[in-house]
């Protein structure tokens, strides 16, 4: 039987992990012909992705409660909505959407999400009184799941959904692809070094680097592609624009190495078999950089003999790897059944 649903999520920003996840989300709900409806920032771009969806900004909340009141149930996710490292405002606007949803005695899923770090007060109650009505937790962290449990929460333990996705099958090239995003710690002298050690670990190798979020990560991408000719003119450089997603993970899985910040440009990699170096700027990298026993930066320390451990990596064992973390939507689709 046909549902109408309602996806809440950091869409329309033009960011490749959320922008895979709605992919994924919404490829699952149309195989069985559900009618979705889909919150972004963007409305005309996310209706231009996809074919027979309707798309509402995301403060219009009018819209919203008009869709929700009509909808079976309202999904919140993937990703990491439920935080305020972000900021405070993000975390209360997508509670606010589910308390919506729950004052409307609708059904509500959270699916595939990181929740935390919760670090307000105020915020930590707010999530956990609202999370506890929810029909179908899922999360994609153990650290999630145990503060849930902490809160008295039932939720099921999936891996990211874009584990699920089906990269076709390329031959890396011998290029180097480096991924920055801006962030509060992102310093000219961290560019400076990484700049520095890239040039003389990868001599003669081209440098690709690829923004995944344009409006967040150009400026900063383009700031390194300038040092690295500041210490070496002759090496073949490109800053990737414009790209579609499904060019992003070609560029991505084609390279010999990778060197990234953003979470899933590393689970792109180690999904392709690509030897991989995280930059930690949140606990989400620390974390899957550990569960495939990859090297990985701090923005704020020296490096160390992390590029030595990054050459010693086996690609083939990383790729085998991920092929462990298969995502799991029984819990989903069982839900789904009793809407």
């Amino acid at each position: 039987m046909k549902k109408r649903f309602v996806l809440s999520g950091y869409f329309g920003f033009k960011n490749f992990g959320d922008e895979a996840i709605l992919s994924i989300l919404v490829n699952k709900l149309q195989q069985d012909k559900h009618r979705i409806t889909v919150i972004s920032s963007n409305p005309d771009y996310t209706k231009s992705k996809f074919k027979h969806i309707r798309s509402i900004r995301t403060f219009d909340f009018s819209s919203i409660i008009g869709s929700i009141m009509k909808s079976d149930c309202l999904i919140s996710g993937g990703g990491s909505l439920l935080q305020d490292v972000t900021s405070l405002k993000s975390l209360i606007y997508y509670l606010f959407v589910i308390f919506i949803a729950l004052f409307l005695n609708k059904k509500v899923i959270i699916f595939a999400q990181g929740i935390g770090p919760i670090k307000n007060i105020f915020g930590q109650w707010l999530a956990k009184n609202i999370l506890r009505h929810c029909t179908y937790i899922s999360v994609r962290d153990l650290k999630s799941q145990q503060l849930l449990t902490k809160w008295g929460i039932k939720s099921d333990l999936l891996c990211d959904p874009v584990f699920s996705l089906k990269i076709p099958k390329s031959e890396h090239d011998g290029s180097v692809a480096v991924q920055l995003r801006d962030f509060s710690t992102m310093t000219e002298d961290f560019i400076d070094r990484l700049a520095y050690k890239t040039v003389n670990e990868f001599k003669g190798k081209d440098i690709n680097i690829i923004p995944l979020q344009e409006a967040i990560d150009t400026v900063v991408c383009q700031k390194f592609e300038k040092a690295v000719k500041l210490l070496n003119s002759d090496i073949k450089t490109t800053v990737f624009e414009n790209l579609t997603d499904e060019e992003i993970i070609a560029r991505l899985s084609k390279s010999e190495y990778l060197i990234a910040m953003r979470f899933h440009a590393i689970m792109v990699g180690v999904i392709s078999g690509v030897k991989t170096l995280g930059i930690n700027y949140d606990t989400k990298v620390e974390k899957l950089c550990k569960e495939f026993n990859l090297p990985y930066l701090e923005l704020d320390k020296e490096f160390g003999d992390e590029f030595d451990k990054l050459k010693s990596l086996d690609g083939n064992i990383l790729k085998s790897q991920s092929e462990n973390n298969e995502f799991r939507w029984d819990g989903f689709m069982e839900t789904i059944k009793k809407l």
